[in-house]
């Protein structure tokens, strides 16, 4: 009957409605048109994609699943900045103030859509150097509905750079939590338009890019055979350090350590976190590229992670300060979400739940002990959570990926052998990965810190970073956007 069915979607997805534009070359056999739907349904290459080939594909096209997944998986993503994020961060700062994070969570979306759109997809995901991309892309010249083999065999590459688009969109917006309530308008535009450039492309092509020099499941030449599923040092690492330096660059709040400062409403924080949470499994099992068993893995494994770390931070409060706050189980969540984020296609159950109770505990003693010891004013916590949580994250993959949940780490894909088995990175997986972990984490942490410093240096030479002390005691709102958040009377 299995048989009966192939064969039945084989003669329904070969009508004209899903043939090649062009003319194949010759017609497939009935065998490869079968072999086809089956590398279909197991996210796999077609035979017609191999190199010696002769006969095209009658589904060379994209796959319907596939894209309805991705494009469901997109809309969570954004959905993860807009609104989640912005409620998040909202709640979190005072009332003044809570219109001007929402601003820049929107302004940052349209601008870096501009960038991406211009020439970022293709710095990211067109072939090029280790470290860039070049400009075959630019413009999105040529991304259609047709997939991008490099990336995936059955989702269009128009729907595959909208989904990588939401990614770029969110980490630059993680930042502005560090400098939240004194940075101007202006100046988080400028400088998260040129950090896209100068930290957040190379980066991201140097670990996602087929040709990246840090890609080490995909790039068979790959010179740092490192692993992340999702973006623990693409997004959380390169976002937290850098958010780190530019705290440090922009000073203190007006009475910070003098004034109380607390969030000005948690259920703004709440709705925010669960927003996050619910947009995360776009993030996480989305980057499996498919709706099989590695993104029901990853959805599995940040549920665990998220749900023990969120408990976990509670309970230290519970136990360290005698009550368990809802801003405690709130940034435990989001704790737990950066944490298994890099890991979250490679780890076990158990694995997972690890790394939860991590996530619990390392960053709750970055943000409460951490940060008053060193004396940065880090608004909202985003170096305590995305750079600590993200570099934690890296690392803990390197200890606990196992190929029994991922055989891209092992295993030969098309009939030929697996870039992962040709650089190296299969012999690594539980023994020394953690080793091209620390390479990756390293050169991530200088990206970001260096490219940060000198970003922010230019910057408040040209246009000032810092908004006047007059209009910060006044609140962000009405000085940089004419607007109140709350209208009281």
């Amino acid at each position: 009957m299995m048989r009966l069915f192939l064969l039945t979607a084989v003669i329904a997805l070969s009508s004209p409605l899903h043939a090649q534009t062009l003319s194949p070359s010759a017609s497939p056999s009935l065998e490869q048109r079968v072999a086809d739907l089956e590398a279909y349904v197991n996210n796999s290459a077609r035979g017609a994609d191999s190199t010696n080939a002769s006969a095209a594909s009658n589904i060379s096209g994209p796959g319907p699943a596939s894209n309805a997944w991705m494009m469901t998986c997109a809309a969570l993503v954004l959905f993860m900045t807009l609104p989640g994020l912005a409620l998040f961060y909202g709640g979190l700062v005072r009332a003044k103030n809570v219109l001007s994070v929402l601003a820049q969570c929107l302004g940052i979306a349209g601008l870096v859509t501009i960038l991406w759109w211009l020439a970022g997809y293709s710095l990211v995901f067109s072939r090029g150097s280790p470290f860039i991309g070049g400009l075959k892309f630019a413009f999105l010249n040529g991304v259609d509905g047709r997939p991008n083999g490099d990336y995936s065999y059955w989702v269009s590459q128009n729907v595959f750079a909208m989904y990588q688009l939401m990614f770029a969109i969110i980490t630059p917006a993680l930042i502005i939590g560090a400098v939240a309530e004194r940075m101007k308008f202006a100046a988080v535009l400028v400088f998260v338009g040129v950090w896209m450039f100068a930290v957040y492309f190379p980066i991201a092509h140097m670990v996602w890019g087929i040709d990246g020099w840090m890609n080490g499941v995909w790039n068979p030449v790959a010179k740092i055979t490192a692993i992340d599923f999702a973006g623990g040092t693409v997004v959380h690492m390169s976002s937290g350090w850098s958010a780190l330096v530019l705290c440090i660059l922009l000073g203190h709040r007006l009475g910070f350590r003098k004034e109380i400062m607390a969030p000005h409403s948690m259920v703004l924080c709440m709705v925010g976190t669960g927003l996050l949470w619910v947009g995360w499994y776009g993030f996480n099992a989305g980057s499996a590229l498919a709706p099989d068993g590695i993104a029901a893995n990853a959805f599995m494994s940040t549920t665990l992670a998220t749900a023990v770390a969120s408990f976990t931070w509670a309970m230290l409060e519970y136990a360290l300060r005698g009550k368990p706050s809802v801003l405690g189980f709130c940034s435990g969540a989001v704790g737990g979400l950066v944490v298994i984020t890099p890991a979250c296609g490679y780890v076990a159950p158990t694995g997972a739940v690890i790394i939860g109770i991590a996530a619990g505990i390392v960053p709750f003693f970055a943000c409460t002990k951490l940060k008053s010891w060193l004396g940065y004013d880090d608004a909202l916590d985003t170096f305590g959570i995305h750079a600590v949580g993200g570099t934690l994250g890296a690392f803990l993959t390197g200890l606990l990926a196992t190929a029994n949940v991922n055989p891209n780490l092992l295993l030969s894909v098309a009939g030929s052998a697996n870039p992962a088995t040709r650089n190296g990175l299969a012999r690594m997986v539980g023994h020394t990965l953690w080793v091209e972990q620390l390479k990756a984490i390293g050169i991530t942490i200088v990206f970001a810190v260096v490219g940060s410093a000198i970003i922010g240096a230019i910057v408040r030479g040209l246009i000032g970073l810092r908004i006047a002390p007059e209009i910060e005691r006044q609140g962000l709102d009405i000085s940089q956007h004419g607007e109140e958040g709350y209208i009281t009377s």
